[in-house]
C-alpha cells in the first residue's frame, strides 16, 4: 500500500477566442471551475482519431487504423466464453487495436494483460456492463499480484465495465486483507465508465501515466494508491468508513527526481462515517490535488495525515482548489494542507499533466 510534491513541467497552448460571451480554448486547457462546461470541454481537448491524424503518438495511430473486435460471451454465441481465452489468442507484439466486446454476466477469473500486448480494449454494452471478479489478497498473492485485473501493457483501454474483488473487507487485525480490483502499471492507459470495487487497496494506480474519466471507485483504506502519474475526472469516490483509519489515497511519490502524483477534477466524494481522510502519506513525496471537488459529510476536519511521520511534513504536497460541499470546511485544516492558487493548481487541471494530447481518444463505439 501507498504517500509524495511534484514539480510537472508542462507547456500549457492558451488560444483566447471572444465570441459573444463564450469563450472557446484550445487543446490542453484546463478545466473550466463550472462543472456544467465540462463535457464541452472534453470534446474540444479529446476529438476523434480523424481530426487528430499527426499529432497522436504514431505507434498508437498506426495501431487505430484496422481494428478488430473479439467477441466474450459466456452464452456461446462469441468467439470466447472467457476473457483469458481471448487474451491467449492475441499474438505478444501486437501492433494493432483489439477489442475484446465483452458481453452481459459475472466473470470470475483472475486476468492479466501482458505487458507484451498493447493496444487492447476491454469494452462492455452500456447498460449491460460486464462484472469481472476474483477473491484475491495480500496474503495469497501479495498486494501487488492480488488484483481482478492487472493491467501491465500500454495503451490499454477500458469502458463500461465493473472490476470487483470480493475479498471480504478486513478487520482490524486481519493480516494480508489487502485485495486489489484494478492494478494499472502500463502507460498511457485510459478508462471511461469503470466501476471498481474492494475495501483495502481497491485501485493500484501503480506507474506512469493513466486517465479516468467518469468512474465509479469503491474502498476503505488507501484505496487509490501508487506511484500513478493519473488524472481522474468525473469520478465519484465512495468511502465506506465507520470502522478504523479510513483513507481514500496513499499515493507512493519518493523523492523530487521522480515524476508522478494524482490529480481528481471535478470529482464526487461520497460514503459513510465522520473519520474519511483524502489521504496520507506512503513515502515522503506523497502528491495529491482535489479542484474543484465536491467533498460530502464524512472527512475528519484535518482531512489530511502525514501517516506519523513528521519528517515528511515539509516535502509533502496535499492541495486543494476551489472545492464545494461541508467536507471542504476549511476550519480544523491539517497544518500539511496546501491552499493552492490558480497559478500553482493550473498545471493539475488539463491533459497536459499527463501528456493526453499524444494518446488519449474518444470513448470506444463498438
Amino acid at each position: 500500500m501507498a504517500s509524495k510534491h511534484i514539480g510537472f513541467s508542462i507547456k500549457l497552448t492558451l488560444t483566447v477566442v471572444f465570441l459573444t460571451s463564450q469563450v472557446v480554448l484550445s487543446a490542453d486547457t484546463p478545466m473550466p471551475p463550472d462543472k456544467t462546461q465540462l463535457g464541452q470541454w472534453f470534446s474540444n481537448n479529446v476529438k476523434p482519431l480523424e481530426s487528430r491524424k499527426g499529432t497522436l503518438d504514431s505507434e498508437l495511430e498506426a495501431a487505430e487504423q484496422g481494428k478488430t473486435v473479439i467477441k466474450v460471451s459466456q452464452d456461446g454465441k462469441g468467439q470466447f466464453k472467457t476473457i483469458t481465452d481471448a487474451l491467449k489468442s492475441i499474438p505478444s507484439g501486437n501492433k494493432k487495436r483489439v477489442i475484446l466486446h465483452i458481453g452481459p454476466g459475472t466473470y470470475k477469473e483472475k486476468i492479466v494483460v501482458e505487458a507484451t500486448k498493447p493496444f487492447i480494449t476491454f469494452y462492455g454494452t452500456p447498460g449491460q456492463m460486464p462484472t469481472l471478479t476474483y477473491g484475491g489478497t495480500a496474503k495469497q498473492y501479495g498486494t501487488v499480484e492480488s488484483g481482478t485485473l492487472s493491467v501491465l501493457s500500454d495503451y490499454f483501454v477500458g469502458t463500461n465495465i465493473i472490476v470487483r474483488n470480493s475479498a471480504p473487507r478486513p478487520g482490524l487485525n486481519t493480516v494480508g486483507g489487502q485485495a486489489v480490483a484494478l492494478r494499472v502499471s502500463g502507460d498511457k492507459a485510459t478508462f471511461y465508465n469503470c466501476q471498481l470495487y474492494s475495501y483495502q487497496d481497491t485501485l493500484l494506480d501503480d506507474a506512469k501515466r493513466h486517465f479516468f474519466k467518469d468512474c465509479f471507485i469503491e474502498g476503505t483504506v488507501d484505496y487509490i494508491f501508487g506511484s500513478g502519474k493519473s488524472l481522474y475526472v468525473n469520478c465519484e469516490l465512495r468511502t465506506l468508513g465507520d470502522e478504523g483509519f479510513t483513507f481514500i489515497t496513499a499515493q507512493a511519490r519518493k523523492s523530487t527526481k521522480e515524476d508522478n502524483g494524482f490529480s481528481f477534477v471535478h470529482c464526487e466524494l461520497t460514503g459513510t462515517g465522520k473519520g474519511v481522510y483524502l489521504g496520507r502519506a506512503w513515502f515522503g513525496y506523497s502528491t495529491v490535488i482535489f479542484s474543484y471537488c465536491n467533498l460530502g459529510n464524512i472527512f475528519n476536519k484535518e482531512g489530511w495525515s502525514d501517516n506519523n511521520k513528521k519528517e515528511f511534513d515539509k516535502t509533502l504536497y496535499f492541495g486543494e482548489y476551489m472545492n464545494t460541499g461541508p467536507g471542504a470546511d476549511a476550519t480544523g485544516r491539517s497544518k500539511l494542507t496546501r491552499k493552492l492558487t490558480y497559478s500553482e493548481v493550473q498545471n493539475y487541471l488539463g491533459l497536459g499533466m499527463i501528456e493526453g494530447s499524444k494518446w488519449i481518444l474518444p470513448p470506444p463505439k463498438v
